[in-house]
């Protein structure tokens, strides 16, 4: 049955990045020149790097986060063009399902327009028991919409997406949909990379979230997903998208060897100067071997 196709319109344009095209691709660059960025713009490889599994980017205004986001990018243009962005972002609004997967159609963005990887999106949800094919979670959630700007500034719109957003963050919901992703991955043969939109710990001053931080980031270099879930569960650490992160470790189990390295951590505080109450921000590449 051919699933109905929906258009998705920008909802954080011109709040959490620039509305105007030009603008955007301003501030994406100055992301990827910042003294926290990587220091030079992306180059595309021609090539496919097929060790990179997936990356941790964060999701906060491009003004904050985008220096950091930037270090995802770049090392993404290095692996080349993929045929599929699977993203999996978090859930801020309490709409639609648990485990919401986009169904069809195409994403919009300043820079233009996304399709839908639909047959990727229905086999997944065909090998989860939680996750649904689902508009609702998506319409005012802005996790996964912050990373098709940089996406679409590497590769155009010659890239298809399938985007997921989670409303349940543990170990069972992340294990249940990384066995979806790869048994769809092994059937289908898709070339893909993931993509978990997270930012780190909330609103504490810069120190405390430096050091909460540090103790979730050795959980996932560790690749340790009950390890990280204790930790956010004790301390407690703040992060709004564990389960994609989660996710993202037990797929390199499942691949079954592999390894998580942090490209880039820091806070809104190194980026504003206000250290008072910051937001935490890592990019991490997961690599299978």
């Amino acid at each position: 049955m051919e699933q109905k196709s929906h258009v998705r319109l920008p909802v954080v344009a011109g709040y959490f990045y620039p509305s105007e095209p030009e603008k955007l691709r301003e501030l994406i660059e100055h992301s990827f020149k910042h003294p926290l960025g990587p220091g030079e713009l992306p180059q595309v490889s021609s090539t496919r790097r097929k060790d990179a599994l997936g990356y941790v980017a964060p999701h906060a205004g491009y003004i904050y986060s985008g220096p950091i986001a930037a270090h995802v990018y770049y090392n993404l243009a290095l692996d080349g063009k993929p045929e599929t962005i699977i993203i999996i972002g978090t859930n801020h609004t309490g709409l639609g399902s648990l485990v919401s997967v986009y169904p069809a159609g195409k994403w919009i963005t300043p820079l233009g327009e996304l399709e839908v990887d639909a047959e990727l999106a229905r086999d997944i949800v065909s090998n989860s028991d939680l996750a649904e094919l689902d508009t609702y979670a998506h319409v005012e959630e802005h996790s996964v919409e912050v990373q098709l700007p940089f996406i679409q500034y590497l590769f155009g719109n010659n890239v298809k997406i399938v985007p997921i957003v989670l409303g349940l963050h543990t170990p069972d919901v992340a294990r249940d949909l990384s066995k979806a992703i790869y048994e769809s991955l092994q059937t289908m043969g898709r070339d893909t990379i993931i993509i978990a939109s997270s930012d780190f710990n909330h609103y504490d001053p810069h120190d405390i979230t430096v050091a909460k931080d540090k103790k979730a980031l050795d959980r996932i270099l560790a690749l340790d997903t009950d390890g990280l879930y204790k930790v956010i569960l004790e301390e407690p650490v703040t992060i709004c998208g564990p389960g994609g992160i989660m996710t993202l470790i037990e797929l390199v189990k499942l691949y079954g060897k592999g390894e998580a390295k942090l490209l880039k951590y820091a806070t809104s505080g190194d980026v504003s100067g206000d250290k008072s109450a910051v937001v935490g921000y890592a990019a991490i590449r997961f690599l299978i071997k």
